[in-house]
């Protein structure tokens, strides 16, 4: 990454990202056409919803009938994560129009949000709804793209888990995570490192006493409230 913000800059750096979409993508279209959705009906998905794990639920209740209220509730509440997000990076668009601001929430992803994140540690803490707006993009286009591929290979491929595609979005994340650690030097290596421990734990406890539709937002909330804590406490 460097300190430019424009539109080429943006989609030079989404590059990395795009095999994470490319994986689960695929997995959903092969498991949106194996749970009985046509082609057209399991892009239209990607293309209105565009939600991620969210459309995974969704074409489960789907297929198993239950009522649209509480489809449209559960993938409310997998998604909400989204709000946290869209509230933290506000602030870096003040300066641009109502329907930039609604375009980059529209369009905003795990990926793009954490790219967005890693992005401050070289351009003194700013944004632009250019570069933003690339990454969104590269984004959104890749995972309709790879939905459809998944579509078209679910005539022949019945388990994506097989292919190993269900790790990709893990492995990603993880990627991530790394280029955050090395880059962001405004926080100490032992503070970010004990943060990370301590979401792994809150993460395996809350798989087992929560729901797993609340097991993000809960980890979210607690282990930003626990990082503030520990940064002011033992971190100053």
């Amino acid at each position: 990454m460097n300190e430019i913000l424009d539109a080429k800059t943006g989609l030079k750096e989404a590059l990395p990202t795009v095999f994470g979409y490319i994986g689960i993508g695929i997995a959903f279209g092969v498991i949106g056409h194996a749970s009985g959705f046509s082609t057209l009906m399991v892009v239209l998905m990607s293309v209105i919803i565009y939600a991620g794990s969210a459309q995974f639920t969704t074409v489960s209740m789907l297929a198993a009938a239950n009522p649209i209220a509480s489809i449209v509730l559960a993938t409310f509440l997998v998604n909400s994560r989204m709000i946290l997000m869209s509230t933290t990076i506000a602030p870096f668009f003040k300066k641009d129009s109502t329907v930039k601001n609604v375009t980059i929430g529209t369009l905003l992803t795990d990926e793009s949000f954490a790219l967005g994140m890693n992005k401050l540690n070289y351009t003194k803490s700013k944004l632009s709804f250019s570069w933003f707006n690339a990454v969104n993009l590269v984004a959104y286009l890749t995972w309709i793209f790879a939905t459809l591929i998944g579509a078209g290979l679910g005539n022949f491929v019945s388990d994506p888990k097989q292919l190993g595609l269900d790790f990709a979005i893990v492995a990603m994340f993880m990627g991530l995570l790394y280029l955050q650690v090395i880059s962001d030097h405004s926080l100490k290596l032992t503070l970010q490192l004990t943060v990370v421990a301590l979401t792994i734990v809150l993460t395996f406890i809350s798989m087992i006493i929560l729901p797993k539709n609340l097991v993000i937002i809960v980890v979210t909330l607690v282990g930003c409230g626990l990082g503030v804590v520990l940064k002011n406490a033992f971190f100053k």
